[in-house]
């Protein structure tokens, strides 16, 4: 298997609008995040992820691009972003973009002249078709956040699609010429000095020419078939690769929505030349009963079998991302763990060292290694994200069920979750910002906080630190292979890692109760590296205290 500084890598998520306000407008911004570097080196990390910061009208909070190459107001200058970019680079810190090319802002200069007129030199760059004889969209399919993926467009009497909002139509890869402004675009920021990029969508840049009815599941048909995973994403990642990507030292990550273990190998296989790593997220679409939203707890069971296929799968063949949360899911520790007050500091210890001891790059979600939980939602004022908004208005306004029952399937799941500011420390909103914050602090604060937290060497930061300092002197926890032990157990996640003569025993309770467990005869004896709780690995048999944790190391 080939070594290489992005395999080896820890990844830190940054999602601007909510990480550190410099200013005062209740924002967060490049400087804020520059005034933070010193915190996440010694945290540890590697590199940054940063979510959009260009130009944006944000309708989807800055993935809905105006303007691939300038900064959002909101977030600063460019001359900011230069300095957060150098500062991070002083401190051996790496900035992955976020390259959003599935669609732009209907406010980029590109589309404004698309919709100008059918003769138009940029009419192609986006994906037009005229409506059926009845005037009707071209056909049902429904956009990710709620209602048509057709938008009419009165001025030419014709529809554009839209896979997210109205506001975001669709870029047509199809056109040489839009492949080619991407391409520039990416070798600008490239040349710049950043080094690499997470793709949104990337997926589902290739659509079918038939655009035929999906299958109707609930209000709209399902264009999943015709626009993920379509017939030339392969032939555009090459392309990309081949003018851009392979010319630089740099780091890709692809956002796969639809991807399965056979088609990451071909994204991210190590001879494939398109990605270095895909995001899959089988392990996190746990759709229940109305869409995606759901307020049904995790089968343990059916978390081990996906996430153990996926390690199996792609061993030695393509590169696993690991992450349990981003700023499009809720916490983990409030999603896969327990956020009660007395288990949230253990079980979120504990699912850092399920995700942190498996095979591939792990990401962090900025919070996560605070163990900060899902906000208690009130009232739908309370909510700011574009696709909770639309999801009560399309089931409850609706009336396809009622407020009772989807209100906590909404509290639960909503992308809001993760998208509340950073906790800093115990003053006026958590330190966020000295202004109004654009959205609610979580009330819990005053208890989580990195100030108590970096002061506490028993906290959930410092246990993270620990994780990411053994991974970089462990080569068995980067490349070792994975194994899974005691599949139907409902409440341990337990695995092994081996490479040569190394072995690494990983235990995960799931559970708010006392498990037993029997250590493997060939691990007695052997050393723990790491344990979230106080306790004696040295028998055979282990009392597991609920939600404890612990790897043993044999040499």
């Amino acid at each position: 298997m080939m070594k290489t500084w992005w395999k080896e890598a820890v990844i830190y998520q940054i999602y601007p609008r909510s990480f550190m306000d410099s200013n005062g407008d209740g924002i967060g911004d490049l400087k804020g995040i520059t005034s933070k570097l010193d915190y996440l080196k010694y945290l540890g990390i590697d590199v940054i992820w940063l979510s959009p910061v260009y130009q944006s009208p944000n309708d989807d909070n800055g993935y809905d691009i105006s303007d691939y190459q300038s900064i959002m107001d909101e977030f600063g200058t460019m001359e900011d972003f230069n300095e957060m970019l150098k500062e991070a680079h002083e401190r051996g810190i790496r900035i992955v973009m976020d390259l959003v090319v599935n669609h732009t802002s209907d406010e980029h200069k590109w589309f404004m002249e698309s919709r100008k007129s059918k003769e138009n030199a940029y009419r192609d760059y986006y994906i037009w078709r005229e409506g059926k004889e009845d005037g009707m969209p071209p056909n049902n399919w429904g956009a990710c956040f709620g209602g048509s993926a057709w938008e009419y467009d009165e001025e030419s009497e014709m529809y554009y699609l839209h896979m997210f909002s109205k506001k975001q139509p669709d870029l047509n890869w199809e056109n040489p010429k839009v492949r080619q402004e991407v391409f520039d675009m990416m070798t600008w920021w490239c040349d710049k000095g950043i080094d690499g990029f997470r793709m949104d969508v990337i997926s589902m840049i290739s659509k079918t020419k038939e655009m035929p009815d999906g299958e109707v599941n609930g209000l709209y048909g399902n264009p999943g078939p015709y626009c993920v995973n379509g017939p030339k994403v392969h032939d555009y990642l090459q392309e990309m690769n081949e003018k851009v990507l392979s010319k630089y030292d740099i780091m890709t990550v692809g956002e796969t929505p639809g991807v399965t273990t056979d088609l990451a190998k071909q994204y991210a296989g190590e001879d494939t030349h398109e990605l270095n790593m895909v995001f899959q997220f089988e392990h996190v679409e746990n759709d229940g009963k109305y869409g995606k939203w759901t307020d049904e707890k995790v089968s343990l069971v059916n978390l081990k079998k996906i996430m153990s296929r996926w390690q199996v799968e792609l061993y030695g063949k393509a590169w696993n991302s690991l992450f349990w949360d981003n700023h499009d899911q809720p916490r983990a520790v409030s999603r896969f763990g327990d956020d009660r007050p007395q288990y949230r500091d253990v079980s979120a210890k504990m699912l850092a060292t399920c995700l942190h001891m498996m095979q591939g790059s792990p990401y962090i979600y900025q919070g996560e290694e605070l163990g900060m939980t899902n906000y208690p939602f009130r009232k739908m004022e309370d909510f700011r994200d574009i696709e909770s908004i639309h999801a009560y208005e399309e089931w409850c306004k609706g009336g396809l069920v009622s407020h009772e029952l989807f209100w906590p399937c909404l509290v639960g799941k909503s992308r809001d979750n993760a998208r509340t500011p950073v906790q800093w420390d115990d003053t006026e909103n958590a330190g966020f910002t000295i202004g109004t914050p654009w959205i609610g602090v979580n009330p819990n604060y005053k208890e989580i906080n990195a100030k108590a937290e970096t002061a506490d060497m028993g906290s959930v930061f410092h246990y993270y630190k620990k994780l990411i300092a053994l991974r970089k002197q462990n080569p068995v926890i980067v490349y070792g292979k994975y194994e899974l032990l005691l599949e139907d157990s409902e409440d341990l996640f337990v695995y092994t890692r081996a490479l040569d003569e190394e072995k690494l025993l990983v235990v995960c309770s799931f559970s708010d109760k006392e498990v037993t467990f029997r250590i493997p005869d060939e691990f007695i004896g052997s050393g723990c590296i790491i344990s979230n709780r106080e306790n004696t690995y040295e028998g055979e048999m282990v009392e597991l205290k609920p939600y404890e944790a612990f790897v043993l190391h044999k040499k």
